[in-house]
């Protein structure tokens, strides 16, 4: 017998005839003789219902706590109808809120971490032959308020539970099949993976990738938990995130994306000098803005150009902070650009291959695309260039890397 933990996305739960499907789904793997936690998203739109309800009551920003309270109940509402859906199939089945099933979080409201997990009711639902539903995305704090677990939540809930149960795998089922080598909507020629490693899919994950949010692969990483990421509209199988040494093939290159929610900030004529680095940074941190790219460049003139990447959504208050952090630093402009791209190559197979740097560069400038910053890390290269080549680039990039065979399997 097996534990299976199974997540399903607000578009496989979208509608009552979604969530049938997902019930029978659910009750053939219960019936094959595996234990079955199943985790769900709210209904395909219900969360941007809930927002909007909030914010037509205009005035401030809602209270933390209560907007937390609010946005949860899209999950409540899920849980309860997939039992239902169960109990019709005839299968027994148990619904838990974030709280119920002990998902225990630190109260920082709309973005919360979490802290442990009580499964004690979970495993009794489980050794009573029952199917556990759980709603994701959502946990209590310490004082028992509800708190949520930000963009993406259910996947994490779905396998930070998976790595408490110490279950055999975790299936994300999504609107997708699997994880391509690149966003097939823009590359008609993307490839599924039969398999990726943690690393591989983090990297992605965190360069534009959407298929998985960033804090569930790294709880599976930890826990060397299998993820399985599947359509929930096709019985095909999808994408294995497994150990790197599980991986079947080392491809030189496994993915390229593209992240077009970033802006480009340049403080120019800073000082060079200990400490003024920091002078920058430091005010950016206190506001919550997280930096990407940095790059620094010194002046015969004995100053320096430091430029670096902000979330898009952050871009007009990074400038205010650069700017007013400008002042104190005697720099002499801060310029910025929000229309930027990111594209970048991501592979273990990079680590045994010498020259894919140049074969990148060559590729961007073949098509005439110019290059405006660079980061490197043992199995990513990333680039920032002017958002309307993205597509040009990704295209180009992934032809060269993907399509014309370049991607072969590493030497032993």
């Amino acid at each position: 017998m097996a534990l299976v933990v199974q997540k399903y996305g607000g578009t496989s739960v979208g509608d009552p005839d979604r969530i049938r499907n997902v019930a029978k789904r659910v009750i053939a793997t219960h019936d094959a003789g595996n234990q079955v936690v199943v985790c769900v998203s709210a209904m395909s739109g219900e969360t941007n219902q809930l927002v909007d309800l909030a914010e037509q009551l205009g005035g401030e920003r809602p209270d933390p706590r209560e907007y937390d309270v609010l946005v949860s109940t899209g999950e409540q509402k899920t849980i309860a109808l997939l039992s239902m859906a169960i109990h019709q199939l005839g299968r027994d089945a148990k619904s838990f809120t974030g709280s119920q099933m002990g998902m225990q979080t630190d109260s920082d409201h709309s973005k919360a971490r979490i802290v442990d997990i009580d499964c004690s009711r979970l495993r009794k639902v489980l050794d009573e032959g029952a199917i556990a539903v759980i709603a994701g995305f959502q946990g209590v704090d310490p004082e028992g308020n509800i708190t949520t677990l930000g963009r993406g939540g259910s996947d994490t809930s779905a396998v930070a539970v998976a790595c408490a149960l110490e279950a055999d795998v975790c299936e994300i089922y999504t609107d997708v099949d699997g994880v391509y080598t690149a966003d097939p909507r823009v590359v008609s020629g993307a490839k599924k993976l039969g398999s990726v490693s943690f690393d591989e899919m983090l990297e992605m994950a965190s360069l534009g990738a959407k298929v998985l949010q960033i804090r569930s692969v790294k709880f599976a990483k930890r826990y060397g938990l299998p993820i399985h990421v599947r359509s929930s509209f096709k019985s095909d199988e999808g994408t294995w995130v497994t150990r790197e040494e599980d991986v079947m093939e080392r491809l030189v290159v496994s993915g390229v994306t593209h992240n077009l929610n970033e802006a480009k900030i340049r403080v120019k004529g800073v000082e060079d000098h200990p400490g003024i680095a920091s002078k920058l940074f430091k005010p950016l941190s206190d506001a919550g803005i997280q930096i990407d790219m940095i790059v620094q460049n010194l002046s015969s003139e004995g100053t320096t150009d430091m430029t670096f990447t902000v979330p898009r959504a952050e871009y007009k208050k990074a400038v205010e902070i650069a700017n007013a952090a400008a002042g104190e630093m005697g720099a002499s402009e801060v310029e910025g650009d929000d229309a930027i791209a990111k594209i970048s190559i991501v592979g273990l197979g990079m680590q045994d291959h010498a020259g894919v740097a140049t074969r990148m560069f060559t590729t961007l400038a073949n098509e005439s695309i110019n290059i405006q910053l660079i980061s490197t890390s043992e199995i990513k290269i990333s680039v920032v260039i002017e958002e309307k080549y993205a597509e040009l680039a990704l295209r180009a990039l992934h032809a060269e890397f993907v399509e014309d065979g370049a991607a072969e399997p590493s030497p032993e």
